[in-house]
């Protein structure tokens, strides 16, 4: 097996170095674009970090691929293929950027033959940096996580996003999830506004439980190997094996945990990241100008 090592640790490098971008513009006027709905936002941040982040990688490691938010948005095709490949958030939680509240991170997952070998996921403003290494744990700013151990669904808290999707269909489905898991009852449901750092909750052992229908693999590849190394658990909505292009995820405390989660949760038509975009189900690929925020 390949030791990955040396990319982690440039990977963790350029996260901090990007991260200062973020942090210069957090506090400052911004100017905002709308690509799949009012709730999925784009600003020059976004774009200018991710921009950086593949520029430097790049000129380290020229052979190697990339998947990045915003070059999706602006037209390329998620491929994930056995090459070692970057998989880039610039900002997971540009709404929350947009309105200085506290949680954004930078996400980057580091995938080889379809397997991820490392996460990052730095939550800037927190100066929070989680990493996970296939095999070799999960880290929170140095220092060992290890999810709750939690079985039973009714102590759990659990954290959920509504998402960028406005659509009828998608809003009752996100709403009426929301419901029937308090009905169970859970001890609560939380929702940070980034999928990444959320994720990362049920790591450290703050949260039990997380689902999300609708996010990108961008948002949650690297949070779920983070995940799974402090032993916990991350499978689909339906409960079959986790996959990072299908949009749909549960990461858990435990089996029990995640089975439950799947027994209530319901999921809405999503065309997979690695599909044609021309089959959208939900989520296009436009970006209009709107007034700066």
């Amino acid at each position: 097996m390949s030791d990955w090592t040396d990319c982690l640790n440039f990977g963790l490098k350029v996260t901090k170095e990007a991260s200062e971008i973020v942090l210069s513009a957090f506090h400052r006027q911004k100017e905002v674009k709308l690509k799949s709905s009012p709730a999925d936002l784009v600003t020059e941040t976004d774009q200018r970090v991710e921009r950086v982040l593949i520029s430097a990688i790049r000129d380290k490691y020229p052979l190697h691929r990339f998947i990045g938010e915003e070059s999706v948005a602006a037209g390329e095709r998620v491929v994930l293929t056995d090459e070692p490949t970057w998989i880039i958030d610039p900002i997971d939680g540009t709404v929350n950027f947009v309105h200085r509240f506290p949680f954004v991170a930078i996400s980057i997952a580091f995938a080889v033959n379809k397997q991820t070998e490392f996460g990052i996921v730095y939550s800037v403003v927190e100066d929070k940096m989680f990493h996970a290494q296939r095999g070799r744990g999960s880290f929170l700013n140095g220092e060992r996580q290890t999810a709750s151990g939690q079985t039973d669904i009714n102590r759990c808290v659990v954290v959920t996003e509504i998402g960028s999707e406005r659509d009828d269909l998608a809003l009752s489905t996100m709403t009426s999830n929301i419901f029937r898991l308090l009905k169970l009852p859970v001890h609560g449901v939380r929702a940070l506004g980034t999928a990444a750092v959320d994720m990362c909750q049920v790591a450290t052992g703050g949260a039990d439980g997380y689902y999300h229908i609708g996010m990108h693999c961008w948002d949650i590849a690297a949070s779920a190997l983070i995940v799974t190394e402090a032993g916990g658990v991350v499978m689909d909505t339906d409960g079959s094996s986790f996959d990072m292009m299908s949009r749909k995820v549960i990461a858990a405390s435990s089996s029990a945990v995640a089975v439950s989660i799947s027994q209530v949760v319901q999921a809405f038509p999503c065309r997979r990241d690695d599909e044609d975009p021309a089959r959208c189900v939900c989520g296009a690929a436009g970006v209009t100008a709107v007034n700066g925020v």
